[in-house]
């Protein structure tokens, strides 16, 4: 439904609506097509095809990003994929290291298929724009993000950090590169631009001690990742449990 607004000018050159009318625009897949325009746009459409269909590796197995625990597998090869290809760019940058990611559950967008991974999967897993960030947080801050997790009872998805909860929720253990937290050590975290800005109501990265933009976006983290894999071999283990 269209609407049409019809202005007019008062003395003080301020615009009112006088009237208001609208009609209905009928559209359905029986419009015909342009075939100049279909000719024109042909061969962008197979290249881009093949290039999204373009072979990067394989998986024996399906990962589905739907679990009952606290770490998928899909997850973890994610958040470690971001850790291991946008560290060098981190060091390079500040000549400093990531110390651990953290990325959320729903970003995750779909599931891989076993057989060939291609662009196309990639694209499926993280069809978003999100690019890859550094933040510097405190370790005090650092408990206000494992205390999210402890509350938020999802599968977000880290590499680098351990998180224990014991049957009730409560943190039992955390850690975070095999060492416990100290709050006033300053610990560089990698994450989404999206959480960086308090997406999923992960508000606790502001304020900060420091803040890098990569300008990686993690849909290109993956097929970079993929690209150095033959097989893809991705696993639940213990990062993030908890003991009932």
């Amino acid at each position: 439904m269209l609407y049409f607004f019809v202005f007019t000018n008062c003395k003080q050159q301020k615009l009112h609506i006088s009237k208001v009318e609208n009609t209905v625009l009928k559209v359905s897949d029986t419009l015909s097509v342009n075939a100049e325009i279909e000719a024109y746009i042909k061969p962008f459409r197979l290249h881009i095809k093949k290039d999204l269909d373009s072979v990067l590796a394989y998986t024996p197995n399906t990962y589905s990003k739907k679990v009952d625990n606290f770490n998928s597998a899909i997850g973890n090869f994610i958040a470690d994929a971001v850790y291991s290809e946008s560290n060098p760019v981190f060091k390079r940058i500040t000549g400093k290291n990531i110390d651990m990611v953290l990325l959320n559950h729903g970003g995750i967008r779909a599931g891989i298929n076993k057989g060939n991974i291609s662009k196309q999967t990639a694209f499926e897993l993280m069809p978003f724009e999100n690019s890859v960030v550094v933040v510097a947080l405190k370790g005090k801050q650092i408990n206000n993000l494992i205390k999210y997790l402890s509350i938020s009872k999802k599968a977000h998805p880290v590499s680098k950090l351990q998180l224990i909860l014991d049957k009730d929720f409560n943190v039992s253990k955390a850690a975070i590169q095999g060492k416990v937290i100290k709050p006033n050590q300053t610990y560089y975290v990698a994450t989404s631009d999206y959480l960086y800005n308090g997406g999923d109501n992960m508000t606790f990265f502001k304020p900060n001690a420091g803040f890098n933009y990569l300008n990686y976006k993690i849909r290109n983290v993956l097929i970079d990742k993929f690209n150095k894999i033959d097989t893809l071999k991705a696993v639940i283990d213990n990062r993030f449990i908890q003991i009932k």
